[in-house]
């Protein structure tokens, strides 16, 4: 385990722009001292995957990203054979007595995906498997057969070995029950939406430009918008994007700037008209 301690990746975390709490900080701090990976869950936008990004950029590792979705293969998570490099390379040996599995069967005929590029590489690094719960239980068991035995085996290519002190986080949206077995060997953390008293010091962060009043009205607002039943809650994200959106409109008044941004943080009709009648209402 490199030399930190808690206090180091708190400063570390937030000299790359993310404000932690105590419960992220202490799970990052884990991961490194158990050499376990970390489950990310919670709603979406509350920074999930913006925490694996700087967790990477805060220790100086090498960043490599799995986006799972419907349907992804073994192919697109470790790599795939470059079949035209290899037909290429047929045609230009054709008529020679060459053993053909030796020319086309190397490494440099190989596109490495994240999964095997995390493995190979010798810097200490992190790997996101982002929205593991889009994949189906078979990639995922892959996945949790790989980290455990913390080798990669490719036909025709051999064993690839992890070279590095690998940090994984995996996030889910919930969409499926994960295994068991993932859950087991994870370290779990729940992300939930910030309290007010964070949410504007992330903002403040994002958008050192904006005044301490329009940060604080427009997180308020947005927390008042999300006690409403709505098709999509606002993310964290939107918070920021809205107060950026009230600075360029540069109106005279504050009130219709956010009236007229609120497709910022609102992102379909009826929360919008919901929004509208209830929290921006005259």
């Amino acid at each position: 385990m490199e030399n930190i301690n808690i206090d180091d990746i708190n400063k570390g975390l937030l000299e790359n722009n993310y404000v932690s709490d105590s419960e992220i900080t202490t799970t990052v701090y884990l991961s490194l001292a158990l050499n376990k990976p970390i489950l990310i869950e919670g709603p979406p936008g509350v920074g999930k995957t913006e925490l694996a990004k700087t967790v990477a950029k805060s220790l100086g590792r090498n960043f490599f990203r799995i986006q799972c979705y419907e349907g992804i293969t073994f192919e697109q998570i470790v790599g795939e054979w470059n079949y035209q490099k290899q037909l290429l390379e047929l045609e230009a040996i054709k008529g020679k007595s060459k053993d053909i599995s030796t020319d086309i069967f190397q490494d440099e005929y190989f596109i490495k995906r994240p999964l095997l590029s995390a493995f190979s590489t010798e810097k200490d690094s992190v790997l996101l498997i982002d929205e593991i719960d889009k994949a189906d239980e078979e990639v995922e068991s892959f996945l949790l057969q790989a980290l455990g035995e913390k080798e990669i085996t490719v036909n025709d290519l051999g064993t690839f070995p992890l070279k590095n002190d690998l940090i994984v986080i995996l996030t889910s949206n919930s969409q499926r029950m994960l295994l068991d077995e993932t859950k087991d060997r994870c370290l779990f953390l729940y992300i939930s939406y910030p309290s007010v008293e964070r949410e504007v010091r992330i903002v403040k962060r994002k958008v050192p430009e904006a005044d301490d009043d329009l940060i604080t009205k427009v997180v308020e607002l947005v927390h008042r918008i999300r006690k409403l039943n709505l098709l999509k809650k606002p993310s964290v994200r939107g918070s920021v994007d809205w107060v950026r959106s009230v600075l360029n409109l540069n109106m005279d008044s504050q009130d219709e700037a956010l009236k007229q941004s609120i497709g910022s943080v609102v992102k379909n009709k009826s929360d919008k008209e919901k929004v509208l009648k209830e929290v921006l209402k005259d």
